[in-house]
């Protein structure tokens, strides 16, 4: 890295650019940035750091810069398209990633779904207990000085984590996503095989996949699950309202009993795959034991707050894989509370894609309700509706408009949970601004 060069990130508020720029400022570099004026949520972050973020034009572009370009921009942008033309430097988001974990112990942490939630996990324990950088897929990210530990987010978009050559990797499972990049599940695998062959030291992967089991690597490959055939296995498992205790056996060897205070199988897995990593790179099991205890989550995924006597959940959610874990941890949290929906779809082409899945998924819901599909900028329009999801539901679907909430108050100490990769959050403001004016006319 380059002390006398200032870093400019384009599309700085994107979660993974707003968690790299947040690494090089606290390694003591000169970090700015341009996106969009809306509010985003990284966008806290970002401003406790003082790091300067502009309005893209390209008059931010001048000498003496070093441009970090967010995969969602193409060349043309004009403040890429500048920096080209003036020959400076210009990094793809991934392409950095790989110089920035280089001289520490990596651990890359892949799949279709669970990367930000395990690595959010491992991210905390392990900087717990050694200097650790690390970089989440919620917008977080953490730099410090001589770090041991470098924990970040490998993401298969476009093959962008072939960027990157791990000493570890996490593979939490591989399954048919990005549609519009992908053309088959037989893609997703060959993308994970190739990632796999760049791994240097070991590789940690969940043994329920029917994929991750024909992964062929140069480096051994260390199944995780609740299984016998399993390397690092999950016994005793008690999934209760305050969380999940389960006791870990790694071959014919007892590690002693865990805790998270999390909900949902899954959890249990990806807190499998943290102490499995532990355990290679001996790092004290009484620590991890510890850490594990107070994680308290991260960003846009299972984030509950109350409002009046609702509970409302806030979930990334946007695949059908996805949404039936997060339905599953509510279940257990919640086993006496309705459980409503606010899905939004994401993308025309994964709604076609995987309609069938969601519907399966979705009926696993007491009462779905369905924003219009979020369209990406890569897509304005397709042949499917949201209305489409609604009328395959079992229990029927409901269109829900920004405008009018008032649905959801035929609910009384229940659970919603949005849903949703797009602008979901814009409902669930909505939401709670009518929750909290009733209740205040109320009291």
């Amino acid at each position: 890295m380059d002390s006398e060069t200032t870093y400019h990130f384009v599309g700085i508020k994107g979660t993974g650019m707003s968690a790299m720029a947040l690494i090089l400022s606290d390694r003591g570099l000169k970090v700015q940035g341009s996106d969009i004026e809306q509010y985003t949520f990284t966008q806290r972050g970002l401003e406790k750091a003082g790091i300067k973020v502009m309005p893209f034009d390209e008059s931010n572009i001048h000498e003496g810069l070093t441009v970090i370009a967010g995969n969602s921009f193409n060349d043309d942008h004009p403040e890429i398209k500048k920096a080209r033309e003036m020959g400076l430097t210009v990094y793809r988001y991934h392409d950095f990633l790989g110089k920035m974990i280089k001289g520490k112990t990596s651990i890359g942490v892949a799949g279709a779904h669970g990367k930000t939630s395990t690595t959010g996990l491992l991210a905390h324990v392990l900087s717990e207990i050694a200097p650790s950088d690390y970089l989440i897929g919620d917008g977080t990210g953490k730099g410090v000085p001589n770090a041991r530990f470098f924990v970040y987010e490998a993401d298969e978009y476009r093959r962008h984590f072939l960027a990157t050559h791990p000493d570890y990797a996490i593979m939490t499972n591989i399954d048919f996503d990005h549609p519009d990049y992908y053309e088959s599940i037989d893609d997703v695998f060959d993308a994970f095989e190739t990632f796999a062959h760049q791994v240097q030291k070991g590789i940690f992967a969940w043994g329920d996949d029917k994929n991750l089991k024909r992964l062929k690597a140069d480096v051994p490959i260390y199944y995780y699950g609740l299984n016998e055939s399993d390397d690092f296995r999950a016994v005793d498992v008690k999934r209760t309202t305050s969380g999940s205790t389960f006791r870990v056996t790694y071959h014919d060897e007892d590690l002693g009993e865990f805790s998270v205070p999390l909900f949902g199988e899954h959890n249990v897995l990806n807190s499998l795959a943290v102490i499995a990593v532990s355990y290679f790179e001996k790092v004290d099991l009484a620590e991890i034991r510890r850490e594990l205890m107070t994680f308290k989550g991260v960003k846009r995924r299972f984030s509950e707050r109350k409002v009046a006597d609702m509970t409302i959940i806030d979930d990334y959610a946007h695949h059908p894989s996805e949404i039936k874990a997060t339905l599953d941890a509510a279940r257990q949290e919640y086993p006496s509370k309705q459980i409503v929906v606010v899905f939004q779809p994401h993308t025309f082409s994964r709604t076609i894609a995987l309609m069938d899945d969601f519907v399966k998924s979705l009926d696993l819901a007491d009462k779905v309700f369905l924003t219009d599909i979020y369209s990406s900028p890569r897509e304005h329009s397709g042949d499917v509706s949201s209305q489409d999801m609604a009328n395959k539901l079992t229990k029927g679907g409901e269109i829900l408009k920004v405008e009018n909430m008032s649905p959801l108050l035929d609910y009384d100490n229940d659970v919603v949970i949005f849903m949703g990769a797009g602008d979901i959050q814009k409902y669930e403001q909505a939401y709670e601004d009518l929750l909290s004016h009733l209740s205040n006319k109320i009291n």
